[in-house]
């Protein structure tokens, strides 16, 4: 499958998988609150347990959260890579992107080159592993296609990188905290 046909799954509210430099994903665009809702139905995914934004640069990640210099600092040294900084919601962005009590929303730029192409050509996406709710996590479009089906709309081809889940660093705290060890150590 291709950019193009991805793209178009996208606008018509579909869930597409992506190899990123992490784990392969389930991507969807984060503006269509019925595309996030289809993601946490497919997956089993609690509600309560938001998708992190895909960006493909800092200028994409600032059209949906505030940037602290901490948060630039980060962003400079770790992406692209597998690093996704909590940060504050925009209140221009959509209500149900991230945490919603908390206003908050969690970015990250992929070091993959089919995740970025994806990016580059549709914006900011909602990514999540592919994987059931509390199952391990799959690497590629072969084992995601064998695990959902014709229920994902287009698998782009490729492998994730890493095999292991991005660092999360929440930065709307007054000291960062660490919510999720990953790839990335040197915070």
């Amino acid at each position: 499958m291709s950019i193009e046909q991805a793209v178009a799954a996208l606008k018509r509210g579909e869930i597409v998988g992506v190899p990123t430099d992490t784990l392969y994903g389930l991507a969807a665009d984060p503006f269509r609150e019925d595309a996030l809702a289809a993601i946490f139905e497919l997956k089993g995914r609690p509600a309560t347990k938001p998708l992190a934004i895909l960006v493909s640069s800092l200028e994409q990640g600032m059209t949906i959260a505030s940037l602290s210099d901490r948060a630039l600092d980060l962003a400079d040294l770790h992406w692209p890579g597998a690093l996704t900084l909590v940060l504050p919601r925009l209140p221009s962005a959509p209500p149900w992107l991230g945490h919603a009590g908390r206003r908050t929303v969690g970015l990250r730029c992929p070091d993959h080159p089919v995740a970025l192409a994806l990016l580059e050509a549709y914006g900011p996406l909602a990514v999540t592993s592919a994987n059931l709710a509390g199952q391990e996590s799959v690497l590629n479009d072969l084992d995601a296609r064998d695990l959902f089906g014709d229920t994902v709309s287009v698998y782009l081809e490729g492998k994730a990188k890493g095999g292991q889940a991005s660092t999360i660093i929440d930065l709307t705290e007054p000291s960062p905290l660490v919510l999720r060890d990953g790839p990335v150590r040197d915070l």
